[in-house]
């Protein structure tokens, strides 16, 4: 099958310009660009990119997709649907399932699913400890082989040093990633929201932004000494950005990311008690989100990560201390980040496309992903950055409607999706 994306503007971040150029596709992968007029082969379907964006396919690092064990709230195939309507061709779900992904069985399993689905590709993110349980080891070379991409015990950060260390030393070996969510329980236990005036005003606990800060630099420190490649997800306070800001500047492997509703809510969100605003970490003060802004513009955040985080209605529908933590993304994350970053002047649509498509490629070693370079697989996204939009929870594909933007009005769109050179979704 032949497909040419033609009349298109392409972004690469890997090529030295980005101009209109059509791409030729030819059995899921990249052959050629040429210069719009160009003459092309005969017997290729067209796709008319004419006043839209061409990118290499983004790529979420950061989903849970709640299959095995959880369907009732997302299915691999419900959560690829969501996530290739928001843009994204490949997700990587963390192993906080039932039962958790520990071993190769629930890692093959997971990619079988979303093969059978036929939508983005799923790159599953193994677990650090058996169980999640900050304990035991769990087997990460053989999660690697059958295709993890990284480690994690997501929610439930590693509290031992001593055991942290071990597992940097082992994930080294093996070339994972090690990701982590910098949280230290035994400051943030029984919190619900940013601790501060906010909290104080509303009357819920809190959860201090030292928890994150002080998890953080424990990873830092213990990335330089053992090599091994440090990840921290949803990076959302000051302090854990001046911390990555420094370790990035000597020379430690360490990488992070930024959720869309951490650049775009504040604490003061959280003023009408409406479940959706809760998350993990928290949303935070005006101060931070200054500060996530200041490492998006400087380059110190390398990727933009949805976190999406399905829940049953009826699980959001209690109050604001019982509600479980977690919001829906998928489909929001480009819209956000075109209209509360591109189109503010805050970034260009090149670093856009480089925080959601070459970084998590490099990050996770995607090879031929993040780039639509002759020879990479034809995972694309094409964007609209003018369409006007408004966004609905009851249109979403997602099998759960937790989303605080519901009813948002959008400056940006993703029209099209494809997934090794396949319309997977068009509006």
């Amino acid at each position: 099958m032949r497909l040419l994306i033609k009349n298109g503007h392409l972004i690469d971040p890997g090529a030295p310009e980005n101009t209109g150029m059509s791409v030729l596709i030819e059995n899921g992968e990249v052959t050629a660009w040429l210069r719009h007029g160009e003459p092309h082969p005969e017997g290729c379907e067209v796709f008319d990119a004419s006043g839209l964006l061409v990118a290499p396919g983004f790529i979420d690092l950061h989903v849970h997709l709640r299959e095995p064990g959880q369907e009732h709230k997302e299915t691999i195939a419900t959560g690829c649907a969501a996530a290739v309507a928001g843009g994204w061709t490949s997700v990587c779900p963390m192993p906080n399932t039932n039962p958790v992904n520990d071993n190769a069985a629930i890692t093959r399993y997971m990619i079988e699913q979303a093969e059978r689905a036929g939508l983005a590709k799923v790159f599953p993110i193994g677990a650090i400890t058996k169980s999640s349980d900050g304990s035991e080891l769990a087997e990460m070379g053989e999660m690697k082989a059958a295709g993890a991409v990284a480690v994690s015990d997501d929610g439930r950060p590693v509290p031992n040093a001593g055991i942290m260390r071990r597992a940097m030393q082992y994930a080294r070996d093996f070339d994972l990633p090690v990701i982590d969510h910098c949280e230290d329980k035994s400051l943030s236990s029984g919190g619900v929201m940013h601790e501060g005036k906010m909290s104080l005003l509303l009357g819920l606990k809190g959860m201090p932004a030292l928890a994150e800060d002080l998890d953080a630099v424990r990873d830092i420190i213990l990335a330089k000494e053992t090599g091994a490649h440090i990840h921290i997800a949803h990076v959302s306070t000051k302090g854990a950005i001046e911390a990555i800001r420094r370790a990035k500047n000597e020379g430690i492997n360490v990488t992070c990311e930024v959720t869309p509703h951490h650049f775009t809510l504040t604490d003061k969100a959280v003023e009408g008690y409406d479940t959706n605003t809760k998350m993990a970490p928290p949303l935070r003060s005006e101060e931070h989100l200054e500060a996530i802004i200041e490492g998006i513009k400087d380059g110190t955040i390398d990727a933009i990560a949805t976190d999406h985080a399905p829940h049953h209605a009826d699980e959001k529908a209690l109050e604001y201390d019982r509600a479980p933590f977690g919001i829906t993304g998928l489909e929001t994350g480009v819209g956000l980040a075109l209209t509360e970053l591109v189109h503010k002047g805050i970034i260009s649509l090149e670093r856009l496309v480089e925080m959601c498509s070459a970084n998590p490629a490099r990050i996770f070693h995607l090879e031929k992903r993040g780039s639509l370079k002759p020879g990479s697989i034809a995972d694309v996204t094409i964007i609209d950055p003018e369409m006007k939009w408004t966004y609905s929870n009851a249109d979403s594909r997602s099998k759960s409607r937790n989303s605080p933007f519901d009813g948002r009005n959008f400056n940006g769109r993703v029209v099209a999706t494809m997934v090794c050179g396949r319309v997977v979704y068009k509006i």
